[in-house]
Formats: structure tokens, C-alpha cells, sequence
């Protein structure tokens, strides 16, 4: 599989395995058939697991590592939620997260330890109510990953970049800069429910990953197939109001163009998100093996070509 500078992490194969599907957030598998699809993504040649205390019931994604006790060469991601309203002590919940997290996935270290809780302007004008300000990530959280960092229990760090737009723009060009930010990456630009702004603001997703990249920051791609958005059909029960079944029917022209290129829409969008430049690899969120497959198979035949790209840029306006 190919691999893309991980900055000071070395490489990355262009596919990560995502703990939301492991984790049992993208519909029901079981624990056998998720740590069969960890040692499988490690086979084909996936070197990153990206993982969160919130990925299931009972840490599920983090037991499911843990279970599975991949080489010490395979790199892993976890998380920390912080949010401001309910967290008086952020430095004491992300060293007792980063702790009880090692424990669950069986190492002494981790890889990178993401922030998972958005990024809101010190004024409020626009924010959401698990969000954490501007000044406490700054003056609090950031100097603690520092630490974390200097200390050896974390070899990087970065953030979930789906807050305010201005802010992570902030946060991914203000020293000291993250390691790494998750951003949103689809063929159609759709945060669904990773947006909750409303039109209080708009998501500037494809800025956000040109700045991280320009600025050495490396872009981790989520939401490929916006949650279950791109694909043929959503494979867990969702209500009418959904934002992943609002997306969903308004994705019906990225299916019939997918159709009309000869393969299924979730290689499509897999392959555009491998495309995107500045992006470093893509988190792929499949609960079994027969899904996985599907994606390691996107990913051998490359990205899309120019006349590809530019069809689906025209469904995006």
C-alpha cells in the first residue's frame, strides 16, 4: 500500500483503519469479526489505527485493539473529549483519559493523542454547547499535549479540525501548531452531523486542508463516504431527519455518476479523498473484513484521473 510523510510520526499508509466501525458505530458486527478486520488491515498493508474512548459501548474500539495487540510498529490514535461546561480540570482529564485509554489498547505510549472536542471563539458568536474556547486550548490544553510530548507518553498530538472554521484555521497556523488535524474530505463537501452550527456559520472544509498542509500540519481525512452518505445504501437504521438521510438523497447524482464510471459509489469517494491534495491519509470507517476489502481495493487503483475529478467537481457546483 502507499505511504505519505506523518510528519514527525515518519509515514502512514494513504489508509487508516477507523475505530467507528470496529467500534460498532456504523452498524452491528461483533468482537471476533472486528479484531479479524484489524489484523486484516494490518495484512494489507495499513499502518494506522485511528481510535476514541466514545467509538462504541464500553470503549469498543479501544477493547478491540487491546484484543488484537498489534505490532509495536503499527501506529495508534486515540482521543480526549474536553468539553468546557463540564470539564473544571482539563489538564487532570487528559492525563486520566490518556491513562485509562493505554490500559484498554494494552501499550505504554500512544502515537497521537487527539483533541475531540471542537474549537469556539472566545466570544461565543457562534458555538455549540460541548465546545471548548479558544483561550483554555491555547493557554491550557496545547502547553499539556507539549508536556505530554516532551515526556514520552505521546509522540504528537492534534485536534478533531471540524469547530468553528476560523478557529481551526487559527489552530493549524498558530505555533505551536498540532501534529496532525482530522478534516472533513467527500466528494460532495458534507459534514452532516459533524456540523452544529446550523447557518450560524458555513464549513470551509477544503481551506482547512490546504492551510494544515501548507503549514506542515498532516491531514487526516474522516467522513470519506459521509457517513454512509456515498454509498449504495446506509446500512443502519436511520430517522427521515438525519442528516446522513438528508445527505444521502442528495447524493443520488454522485451514485449515478459512479454507476455511469463503472464502479460502486463507495470506491468513488474513497479514491477522491485519496485524491484530494495535502491530504495524508484517510480513516475508513468498515466493521468487517468484506468492507475493508472493498477499500484496499479503492485504493490499488489509484487516484482518480482528471476527467474523473473534474465530473465529480461538477456535481459539487
Amino acid at each position: 500500500m502507499e505511504t505519505r510523510t506523518f510528519g514527525r510520526l515518519g509515514s502512514v499508509s494513504a489508509l487508516t483503519l477507523g475505530g467507528g466501525g470496529i467500534g460498532q458505530v456504523w452498524g452491528s458486527t461483533d468482537r471476533a469479526e472486528a479484531v479479524a478486520t484489524v489484523h486484516a488491515a494490518i495484512d494489507a498493508g495499513i499502518t494506522h489505527l485511528d481510535l476514541a474512548p466514545s467509538y462504541g459501548d464500553d470503549f469498543e474500539s479501544e477493547r478491540v485493539v487491546g484484543d488484537a495487540r498489534p505490532p509495536a510498529d503499527i501506529l495508534v490514535t486515540t482521543k480526549v473529549q474536553l468539553p468546557e461546561r463540564r470539564i473544571d480540570d482539563p489538564v487532570a482529564e487528559m492525563r486520566r483519559s490518556l491513562r485509562a485509554s493505554l490500559s484498554r489498547i494494552g501499550r505504554d505510549h500512544l502515537d497521537l493523542y487527539l483533541l475531540h472536542t471542537q474549537l469556539d471563539p472566545d466570544d461565543r458568536s457562534v458555538s455549540a454547547p460541548d465546545n471548548v474556547s479558544w483561550s483554555r486550548y491555547r493557554d491550557v490544553i496545547v502547553p499539556e499535549f507539549e508536556r505530554m510530548r516532551a515526556a514520552g507518553s505521546i509522540r504528537a498530538w492534534g485536534i478533531t479540525g471540524v469547530g468553528v472554521p476560523r478557529q481551526v484555521l487559527d489552530a493549524v497556523t498558530t505555533d505551536p501548531k498540532p501534529d496532525a488535524a482530522q478534516v472533513v474530505v467527500n466528494a460532495l463537501d458534507m459534514s452532516g452531523d459533524m456540523w452544529p452550527y446550523g447557518a450560524a456559520d458555513e464549513p470551509r472544509n477544503p481551506e482547512i486542508v490546504s492551510a494544515a498542509a501548507g503549514a506542515g500540519v498532516s491531514v487526516i481525512a474522516i467522513r470519506a463516504v459521509a457517513a454512509g452518505s456515498l454509498t449504495a445504501s446506509v446500512d443502519r437504521p436511520l430517522e427521515t431527519a438525519h442528516p446522513a438521510a438528508r445527505d444521502f438523497a442528495r447524493a443520488e447524482p454522485f451514485r449515478k455518476l459512479a454507476a455511469e464510471l463503472g464502479q460502486p459509489a463507495a470506491v468513488l469517494a474513497h479514491r477522491y479523498a485519496l485524491s484530494v491534495p495535502g491530504v495524508t491519509t484517510v480513516v475508513l470507517g468498515v466493521k468487517n473484513r468484506a468492507e475493508l476489502d472493498e477499500c484496499v481495493a479503492a485504493a490499488e487503483r489509484g487516484p482518480l484521473s482528471a476527467e474523473e475529478l473534474a465530473a465529480v467537481d461538477a456535481l459539487r457546483g
